[in-house]
């Protein structure tokens, strides 16, 4: 007959065990970084490039991982552009819309944030300076897309709320 002792977990171990775990998920939670789309006017690179190094300096607190489009494709092949562009939204949960007075002339950036709201992607628009451009892209204004000011926890905020808002 059997008779040896397995050497199970007591329900001291399994009390520890369960609150380290806990513990872990929620610093899981708070360093959790966003995966972004950012969608812009490509005379606004500039800009969207300083965003994109304020979000990889970790003396600032805006943290967010960049899945958009660093290079334009070579191709004049729209099929083949919107594809890679799905394939990089399709890695994200939010798409971070750059607001400018150039942005609204886009036809991209129009197609990226309907492309992104088909998909079930937030959309969030961010802009410099003290107001939103009043002419944005039809698709942002379209979907009642909310945009704030370059502010790194307005921002935050505003990722986190559209990522699980969506």
């Amino acid at each position: 007959m059997g008779g040896s002792y397995g050497g199970g977990l007591g329900s001291l171990d399994i009390q520890s065990l369960s609150e380290k775990v806990k513990q872990k998920l929620t610093d899981a939670k708070s360093d959790a970084s966003r995966h972004v789309f950012i969608s812009f006017n490509h005379e606004d690179l500039d800009e969207v490039n300083l965003l994109r190094g304020q979000a990889k300096n970790d003396k600032v607190d805006l943290q967010f991982d960049d899945h958009s489009v660093k290079e334009p494709f070579d191709s004049a092949n729209a099929d083949y552009i919107k594809r890679q562009i799905r394939d990089k939204i399709d890695r994200c949960s939010v798409t971070v819309v750059y607001l400018s007075e150039k942005t609204a002339s886009s036809k991209w950036v129009n197609w990226e944030i309907e492309e992104s709201i088909k998909r079930g992607k937030g959309v969030i628009g961010v802009y410099k300076g003290d107001k939103a451009p009043t002419n944005v892209p039809p698709a942002f204004q379209q979907n009642g897309c909310n945009s704030v000011k370059w502010e790194h926890a307005a921002l935050m905020k505003a990722i986190e709320d559209a990522s699980t808002k969506r």
